[in-house]
């Protein structure tokens, strides 16, 4: 059964710094639940778990545009990075390659954020800096198919995944 989150506005955020949400999501009457608006601490009820299967779970799981921008983003990150390992942590898929991940993407209310550890780094720095992901992720909201930039979205899966990501061995 799904559950339903409970959404927190960029503004309410800003109203409710320190803020916890709450630490068991709501339950809808039809027993689905809804994608918050921004990042307040979790993107869905997704339990954690390492591999393909619960990554595509979790998209399958994404309402319609969310669905479709997250299944691009897969496919061009299994394009693009042969040795692609997959994660649902957070309520989000994470993708990294060696030892630590990389990058994320999860499904919010009107947009799927793609979101790269460490993206302060890349070039050109992409444009979106999230709330409570650290000081050093970037990353890009997608509204729909038509914004993936494939060759730019590549480029910086390329470049984010040459130095070690979250959880990766330090040289």
């Amino acid at each position: 059964m799904r559950t339903k989150i409970s959404a927190m506005t960029n503004r309410e955020i800003g109203k409710n710094e320190g803020a916890q949400p709450s630490a068991r999501p709501a339950t809808g009457v039809d027993g689905t639940w809804t994608l918050p608006e921004a990042m307040t601490g979790r993107a869905s009820p997704a339990k954690a778990a390492v591999g393909d299967k619960p990554v595509f779970a979790y998209i399958a799981s994404l309402p319609q545009p969310q669905r479709g921008i997250a299944e691009a983003v897969d496919a061009l990150a299994s394009q693009t990075l042969p040795e692609l390992r997959r994660s649902v942590k957070w309520g989000m898929s994470y993708y990294g390659v060696g030892d630590g991940w990389c990058f994320c993407c999860g499904g919010f209310a009107g947009h799927v954020k793609l979101m790269f550890v460490n993206g302060a780094a890349l070039e050109p720095v992409p444009p979106v800096t999230p709330v409570g992901m650290g000081k050093s992720t970037r990353g890009v909201e997608l509204e729909s198919v038509d914004d993936i930039d494939e060759r730019q979205i590549a480029a910086w899966m390329r470049q984010v995944t040459s130095v070690p990501g979250v959880g990766g061995k330090k040289s």
